[in-house]
């Protein structure tokens, strides 16, 4: 029992991860269109604490993918690792929890 709420809680860790991700993609947008100001304080803490969140996640994936320049495609990439990880990962974890516990 206590492995299947382990696996269900790093299941909820993931999905508030991909949702920090999305926020920040569409901040980035709005900032990026001036839709929002970055001299307004509230907009710039939001920014910098979903920047300090993500930044680790990125880190590792920047040094890998090719330049792309404006375009960023990391986001994306780390969204996919976690639909991989929260998908068929924890659901096989799952399975064995169950049966072999």
């Amino acid at each position: 029992m206590f492995l299947l709420t382990l696996i269900d809680i790093i299941d909820i860790l993931l999905t508030v991860v991909t949702w920090i991700i999305i926020a920040q993609a569409i901040l980035s947008w709005l900032l990026a269109f001036n839709v929002i100001s970055p001299r307004n304080d509230v907009v710039a803490g939001i920014w910098e604490t979903l920047r300090r969140l993500t930044e680790p996640l990125y880190a590792p994936i920047r040094r890998i993918m090719p330049d792309f320049g404006a375009l960023d495609l990391t986001p994306m990439v780390v969204i996919v690792i976690i639909i991989i990880i929260s998908g068929p990962g924890l659901n096989y974890l799952r399975y064995l929890a169950v049966n072999y516990v």
